[in-house]
């Protein structure tokens, strides 16, 4: 194996969200900047909203009624 060609390892890197939440993690970069996080995502937080666009969710349930 060659020596001195592997990226730099900080087994305390940081992971920084614009919401304020650090997280710690081992990687080849010392800081990571994200701007959303499980802390702040809508999906993770209860607050997701389901964006129906056209109607699209009741034209596939209208298809379901019909062919049940």
């Amino acid at each position: 194996m060659k020596t001195d060609i592997h990226p730099k390892y900080f087994s305390e890197a940081k992971i920084k969200c614009a919401c304020g939440n650090v997280m710690h993690i081992a990687s080849t970069k010392e800081v990571i900047e994200v701007e959303i996080c499980s802390k702040c995502h809508p999906f993770y937080t209860g607050k997701d909203k389901v964006i129906d666009t056209a109607g699209r969710i009741e034209r596939f349930k209208k298809k379901l009624a019909k062919k049940r």
